[in-house]
């Protein structure tokens, strides 16, 4: 076995060993490295740009294509191209569930607050997974051009993602076969590609203006000691370039009289309009008219009528920026820098606009696609520990997490966060009256409880007794820089509460943690099959202790035929949930939930007609 070297200060590699940094957007991703002579620079593999759409395609033969070739399929095959799968990363479906007609493909709601499914033809896929194929495709264009295995990684992620959505990036990572050692807000990276920051002495505070093709996001970040804070962050995740090229199409469809109903079926000319739109959207970087034709319809605009359609989408992410500021007690005087992220900040309006409000000049002399994959890379290299210059604050060498359902790793505080540190997760019961949560506490890297190591383990008891799910336990971890870790446990509706302290690192050499990296990457393909096996499982057996407890208390209200369907379908499922592979055990999951959906429907119909019998109700 290859042995790494890794540098226990830090918890990170020594720097023989490339490692890139990755932007994984939601509409394209790039990956970016130091070169040898201390330059950023982004990854073109091959001359297939540096651009990769996050799109992923699965074909009906089981070939799976990635990127630009996926990006093909989006009209011609919808149902089974999945593209902005960034916004489903750790959401659950009542978190989307208004935006589901964006989406093309099918995403499953399995009604309660677990984590959102997508499903293409009998499988089953998690956001993690597709994502975990984006970031292969990206590993796999590295190691191409570098000639060189590429094993490490710094993945961004936008300033308001909260902790499940990074861990689940991280999780992406890991089945991709990436180490991911930090993940660093865009924000952050933008910044360090500007050279800000990168001064310990200087004390700032910036604004950082991402528009990207469907996403807005605008934070301010104070810099101080080389420690990034963001004060507040502010956007619109449904507003983007795209926006600016539906305004294009649409006024051509109006000017050509086109019949809208007619447009919705003939969906390829809905696609060369998008697409003329956005070659037009592009060309007045350079021009101020453009004046072609799709068949007999003229795509006539001029730019300044590009900027009035514009007009009011551009307002509304100046609106944002006042409302950021606001909420980080600020005014515009306090902004020291202004940087520009995402391809859509290229628009002449939107600089402008910028500038305008802000009352200076902005920074835009990077390349604004590429901005924040080369701020990863230069957070790479200072994690490999090349920049002298740059003291790196002490992080903590290993994860540190709880044991839930199936005997799984719920990471908590990730390996490399820096020290002091707090971070939190909230839990709830599974079985109904549960009147005591046992909450053990465990370090390492690997997916099962029992490859790790336990550190302390400890029982919150005198939780009220409620109906499952209804519990709400949070588990703060606090951190200290002496390496202490306080553990709090607190029923948010009781007050009940537990804390313990214990020292993760005490008694563990290098050696054991360097043992404890390899066999996370070693193992790492075969742990996350496993974790979703077992994710499955216990969705599975939650699923069947629901519907029976339902069955027990409202037989009155079902058929004899309905009451014995289910129990097919249930026993269905409790045989698969023994030896049965993830797909096939969440196949019957959706089929037991699609039958029973019906039923929780027609009770709640029978609760308001009861509730509105003899009552009068005033206008």
């Amino acid at each position: 076995m290859a042995k790494v070297s890794i540098n226990l200060a830090t918890g990170s590699l020594q720097k023989e060993d490339i490692i890139v940094g990755i932007d994984l957007g939601t509409t394209n991703s790039l990956v970016a490295f130091i070169d040898p002579d201390n330059t950023p620079k982004v990854i073109n593999d091959t001359g297939k740009g540096v651009l990769v759409p996050s799109v992923v395609h699965f074909g009906a033969g089981g070939e799976i294509a990635v990127g630009n070739e996926a990006k093909n399929y989006l009209v011609t095959d919808p149902q089974n191209t999945i593209f902005s799968v960034k916004r489903l990363l750790g959401r659950s479906y009542h978190d989307i569930e208004n935006y589901q007609d964006f989406f093309s493909y099918k995403v499953i709601d399995d009604d309660t607050e677990s984590l959102v499914k997508i499903k293409v033809g009998d499988k089953f896929y998690t956001p993690i997974e597709l994502s975990s194929l984006i970031l292969k495709e990206l590993k796999s264009r590295a190691e191409h051009a570098l000639k060189t295995p590429v094993n490490r990684a710094v993945i961004t992620v936008p300033a308001y993602f909260n902790d499940s959505q990074r861990q689940a990036t991280r999780d992406a990572g890991k089945l991709a076969g990436l180490d991911v050692l930090r993940i660093v807000n865009e924000p952050t990276a933008a910044s360090l590609a500007y050279g800000i920051g990168l001064n310990p002495d200087e004390t700032k505070t910036i604004a950082v203006y991402d528009l990207g093709g469907g996403t807005f996001d605008v934070s301010i970040l104070q810099i101080q000691n080389g420690i990034f804070e963001v004060l507040s962050t502010n956007g619109d995740t449904f507003l983007g370039g795209d926006d600016f090229d539906r305004a294009i199409a649409d006024y051509w469809v109006e000017k050509n009289q086109i019949d809208k109903a007619e447009l919705v079926k003939n969906r390829e000319l809905a696609q060369q309009l998008r697409l003329k739109a956005e070659e037009a959207k592009k060309a007045f970087a350079y021009q101020s008219l453009v004046n072609e034709k799709i068949g007999d319809i003229w795509c006539t605009i001029d730019r300044n009528t590009f900027n009035e359609l514009i007009l009011s989408k551009v307002q509304q992410t100046i609106d944002c920026c006042r409302n950021a500021l606001k909420d980080a007690g600020l005014t515009i005087k306090d902004i020291d820098e202004v940087v520009m992220v995402g391809g859509s900040t290229r628009t002449a309006l939107v600089k402008k606009m910028v500038a305008d409000f802000f009352e200076r000049e902005v920074h835009d002399d990077l390349n604004p696609d590429e901005v924040v994959a080369l701020g990863a890379a230069i957070q790479a290299d200072i994690l490999a520990g090349n920049r002298r210059d740059i003291l790196l604050l002490d992080v903590t060498p290993l994860s540190l997490g709880i044991e839930t359902m199936g005997g799984l790793m719920d990471v908590i505080i990730p390996r490399n966060s820096k020290v002091p540190t707090k971070a939190g997760r909230q839990y709830t019961t599974s079985v109904d009256g549960q009147a005591n949560m046992k909450i053990a506490v465990y370090q390492g890297e690997r997916d099962l409880v029992k490859e790790n190591r336990k550190l302390a383990e400890f029982d919150l008891k005198g939780i009220p007794a409620m109906p499952a799910g209804l519990p709400k336990v949070d588990i703060n971890f606090l951190l200290n820089a002496d390496g202490i870790l306080k553990i709090q446990a607190m029923e948010l509706r009781s007050g009940v509460k537990q804390e313990v302290e214990v020292t993760p690192t005490y008694g563990i050499t290098d050696d054991q943690v360097e043992q404890m990296l390899m066999d996370s990457i070693t193992h790492a393909k075969d742990d996350v099959a496993q974790r979703m096996l077992i994710e499955a499982r216990t969705e599975g057996e939650q699923m069947v202790y629901t519907v029976e407890r339902f069955m027990q208390k409202n037989s009155e209200y079902l058929t004899v035929a309905e009451i014995g369907d289910t129990m097919k379908l249930v026993n269905a499922l409790k045989a698969v949930l023994v030896g049965g592979d993830k797909d096939t055990i969440h196949k019957h999951i959706d089929e037991l939930n699609e039958f029973t959906r019906p039923f929780a429907e027609r009770l709640m119909d029978h609760a308001v007609s009861s509730a509105m019998k003899g009552k009068n109700i005033s206008g």
